[in-house]
């Protein structure tokens, strides 16, 4: 852990003078083929950076603000796309932490009358919410400690909340320290998904919005052009949603791999193509029925998310629990950052009594 630290630092000052770089060169390019070449070797670079760090709480988010987030905007900035490329350009103050972190600036709406009050953002969650899934991640410390007495199917659904309320925490905190340092606001990245009320509002709307964001104009949207022209408007949506689901697999073997340096098993690469081909079928049947018939949402909302959990106790969370092992690497990871800061206290008040002796 503490070899670590300093990794981390150093893997962040290289990010942040790349991009940097970037933020120069889209000053000094047109977008296009130029613009792209001179990004690339940065975009292979954030491929290398996440090899440098092992833990699952400093490497874990730092691949994916890195391989996927940055590098995605940064082929997007590089063909005058996304949320790097605004006109006027955003200032490098900005353009860094919106190239690798999972936010979105909000657009400041002017008020329609004077002295009303702007109404919530759409998504925005309460402190009670976050409270509420902090004391369930709490929780997580009891079950591993006694895992051995739970079934292991119900330690996999237990674990599948526990992800679930962390990545929104984590997702959560690095927003609001970003807000409270470049003073502007921004959207949630998880709306309520245990609410959605089909594969689509799951994925689309509700899960990792921030994903589904860089997903839609990289891979969805070209896709869909190109097969537009082959199989027609109507239909164009079923192999873009393939594609991205493709994409998506490649990203989290990826990044799982950066976690625990294992080789793929490819369960986690089966369940984004079941996904993506079962969201597939389902816009099909959205087309066939042309919006004249479909289930109630208080039926296709359980039936979507007793499929998402089923196969993700089946397919994904076994690359994450077995593959790589993650609630030991947490745990591990856990145990030396509180004896750290306990050496840090004990260390801290012998030199504070000798301070005030002094005085």
């Amino acid at each position: 852990m503490e070899g670590e630290i300093p990794n981390f630092i150093m893997v962040w000052i290289l990010a942040v003078a790349s991009l940097s770089y970037c933020h120069t060169i889209g000053k000094l390019t047109s977008p296009g083929l130029t613009r792209l070449l001179a990004i690339l070797p940065v975009i292979f670079f954030f491929f290398f950076l996440p090899l440098n760090l092992t833990t699952i709480f400093l490497g874990g988010p730092s691949s994916f603000f890195l391989a996927w987030l940055a590098n995605f905007k940064l082929l997007l900035f590089a063909y005058g796309k996304g949320p790097l490329s605004t006109t006027p350009p955003i200032s490098i103050s900005h353009f860094i932490p919106l190239a690798c972190l999972p936010i979105k600036f909000r657009k400041v709406e002017n008020k329609i009358k004077s002295g009303s009050s702007a109404s919530a953002p759409k998504g925005q969650k309460s402190p009670f919410n976050y409270a509420i899934k902090a004391l369930i991640f709490a929780t997580s410390l009891h079950v591993f400690h006694n895992k051995q007495y739970i079934h292991p199917k119900v330690i996999l659904f237990l674990y599948s909340i526990y992800m679930y309320t962390g990545l929104e925490l984590v997702l959560a905190l690095v927003a609001s320290l970003a807000q409270a340092f470049l003073g502007v606001d921004f959207e949630p990245q998880f709306d309520e998904p245990y609410l959605a009320t089909s594969l689509q509002d799951f994925w689309g709307r509700r899960w990792n919005i921030m994903v589904s964001r860089i997903l839609h104009p990289t891979v969805y949207d070209p896709v869909r052009s190109i097969s537009s022209r082959v199989i027609g408007n109507r239909w164009a949506p079923l192999p873009a949603v393939i594609a991205t689901f493709v994409v998506s697999a490649v990203m989290h073997e990826l990044i799982f791999y950066y976690i625990g340096r294992t080789k793929p098993t490819w369960e986690l690469t089966c369940f984004f193509l079941l996904h993506g081909v079962c969201l597939a079928v389902e816009i099909m049947l959205k087309q066939a029925f042309d919006g004249k018939w479909r289930l109630p949402a208080a039926l296709s909302g359980p039936l979507a998310m007793t499929f998402v959990v089923v196969t993700g106790l089946w397919l994904f969370l076994p690359s994450l629990l077995v593959r790589c092992e993650a609630d030991v690497m947490a745990y591990r990871e856990y145990v030396a950052f509180t004896e750290f800061m306990e050496n840090v206290s004990n260390f801290v008040k012998p030199n504070s009594l000798l301070i005030k002796r002094s005085w």
